[in-house]
């Protein structure tokens, strides 16, 4: 069994930066998903921004949503990437309580 989301945070580069319950961090790329379905309503920024947690996935307002087992294996590890919640002043974004 995969881990649940816990937190996401959208990316500038369209990528969902990721908190697992299992403490990992883990970074979704969205850009091969943009081009189909209610995802290409995604590359509107500020739709992207609303990606949040439900249930133990992530979804977007426009009820976009993906399963938590495509964000656990299709993510990457996020140790050698600049991870928004240590630097928010550049992202202007937060984990969530």
């Amino acid at each position: 069994m995969n881990p649940i989301v816990q937190n996401a945070i959208a990316r500038p580069d369209y990528q969902v930066e990721l908190l697992f319950d299992n403490g990992e961090k883990r970074l979704f790329d969205m850009m091969p998903y943009l081009d189909f379905g209610v995802f290409a309503e995604l590359k509107d920024r500020k739709l992207f921004e609303t990606v949040r947690v439900s249930f133990d996935s992530v979804e977007w307002d426009n009820g976009a949503d993906l399963c938590p087992e495509v964000l656990y294996e299709k993510s990457r590890p996020a140790e050698q990437a600049m991870i928004a919640a240590e630097e928010p002043e550049i992202y202007g974004r937060k984990w969530h309580d």
